[in-house]
């Protein structure tokens, strides 16, 4: 994950919503993009499962905690 997350530029979110882990990783499709359904981000641009588009934190902990790499004074609770 890191070495595909550091081959090129990212762009770094952080979603606010009820829901927004589960909400998002539905949006984004699952990890292997043979699998991801049909219009999913992962279905439309993934590569592999290695290099698979995109990457979404898969709990509020983690969330927050992934999201302070990127936005260490950010108000994240």
């Amino acid at each position: 994950l890191v070495e595909f997350m550091t081959s090129g530029p990212c762009m770094p979110l952080v979603l606010e919503r009820d829901d927004a882990v589960a909400t998002l990783r539905t949006v984004i499709g699952a990890t292997d993009p043979a699998e991801a359904a049909a219009g999913t981000v992962r279905k439309l641009y993934a590569e592999s499962k290695g290099r698979n588009a995109i990457h979404a934190s898969d709990s509020d902990e983690n969330a927050v905690r992934e999201s302070r790499f990127f936005f260490a004074e950010a108000d994240l609770v």
